[in-house]
């Protein structure tokens, strides 16, 4: 297949992180230290050398950077010290702005205060809707004695809250699954997979997405340290994302009183802020090959997900202690760090990849499958 080669790509993907593409000469070297590059897909070699000669179609098309897992191995056994893991990372992020049709990805990796005006504008709207009458503030005043103790319906109206919260999920589910199928329509076009090679692969998109198994299979101690790390914030976010979503009538409690979903509220948030701390400390130290560099995309991430713990502790707090403005103040600041976060990260940042990564281990398996019946049907032709 002919690819139209764009001279600025090792460039454009500095923006996006990259390193001296330059550095590599393609030893090899790289893919042989990888304990998951395999026979069909022998990265890091292959998209650093389609990088290096401007093939940015072949990039597209590959899936080949979702399999990475940047365990370092590739990186800490570079001759050259070409930094190959942090080639990868910065072709992820490429691609993520590739499969956005909004631009917004793009604009969010290659132009940082762009990101946080975008972010303080979200912010900025959230608040607002506190002074809308008949909600937030203006509601309070309504109710005098929502003054004097906690009563977060004359506040926050549990109805009201929850049909935003079912908008915010359609409008991020849209966006997420759109991006997904440009995804499928880059990578999949020449594979020659039908609907049962879908149908039989299907388990491993459920598979991959639950356990992100893969990153487990890496090598070293600290692979496996990472990989449970995610897992576990993964949990919590979910966990957090189910209660706010689907059971925000059960876990917005409206006085001081204790509530069982406050257990899994206690777990998700504990989860977040252990986790969040630790990623931090660990691209402070700089230990790993994968907090070695940071793109500022990362620290903002970082920084969302520690705002969002700490507020979601000090509003309970807070609840807890009947501290009336305090709360309300904290609950209109725990949305302001939080809907942004979730505006921004899932569909076109970082927690994009919680879809894209167990989605590229399925179509992987789908071209695999969708081969090995083109070599089975050629050897019966020829056998005949």
């Amino acid at each position: 297949m002919a690819y139209r080669i764009n001279t600025r790509l090792r460039d454009e993907l500095v923006q996006y992180g990259g390193l001296d593409a330059n550095k590599c000469f393609n030893c090899g070297n790289c893919t042989a230290a990888c304990g998951l590059s395999e026979r069909e897909t022998i990265f890091p070699r292959r998209d650093i050398r389609s990088m290096q000669l401007g093939l940015e179609g072949r990039i597209e098309e590959s899936l080949d950077p979702w399999l990475c897992y940047y365990c370092g191995d590739c990186s800490d056994t570079c001759p050259r010290e070409a930094e190959p893991g942090e080639l990868m990372m910065s072709m992820r992020r490429w691609l993520t702005a590739r499969y956005d049709w909004t631009g917004i990805s793009k604009l969010l990796y290659t132009n940082h205060i762009a990101e946080y005006a975008i972010l303080v504008v979200l912010a900025a709207l959230v608040m607002a809707l506190f002074f809308v009458p008949g909600f937030g503030f203006p509601l309070l005043a309504e109710h005098p004695e929502a003054r004097e103790h906690v009563m977060l319906q004359f506040f926050a109206p549990k109805h009201a809250v929850h049909y935003g919260d079912l908008i915010m999920a359609a409008v991020l589910s849209f966006f997420l699954a759109t991006n997904v199928l440009r995804m499928w329509s880059k990578t999949m076009k020449s594979s020659g997979a039908g609907p049962g090679h879908y149908l039989g692969q299907l388990h491993e998109l459920v598979i991959h997405a639950a356990t992100q198994k893969r990153w487990a299979a890496c090598d070293g101690e600290r692979a496996r340290f990472h990989w449970l790390r995610h897992v576990l914030l993964v949990t919590g976010y979910g966990t957090m994302l189910l209660l706010v979503v689907v059971f925000l009538t059960w876990f917005q409690i409206e006085d001081t009183a204790w509530h069982w979903t406050s257990i899994p509220g206690y777990y998700a948030t504990l989860v977040l802020l252990g986790v969040t701390i630790t990623m931090i400390t660990d691209r402070m130290a700089k230990k790993d090959q994968i907090h070695k560099y940071s793109h500022p995309s990362d620290w903002l991430f970082l920084a969302l997900l520690l705002g969002t713990s700490v507020t979601g502790i000090l509003l309970h707090a807070f609840r807890l202690a009947d501290l009336p403005m305090l709360t309300y103040c904290m609950y209109m600041l725990h949305l302001a760090i939080a809907v942004p976060m979730l505006l921004v990260e899932v569909p076109f940042g970082k927690w994009s990849h919680l879809a894209y990564r167990p989605m590229a281990m399925y179509l992987n398996k789908v071209k695999e499958a969708a081969a090995r019946d083109r070599v089975g049907a050629t050897s019966t032709a020829a056998a005949k």
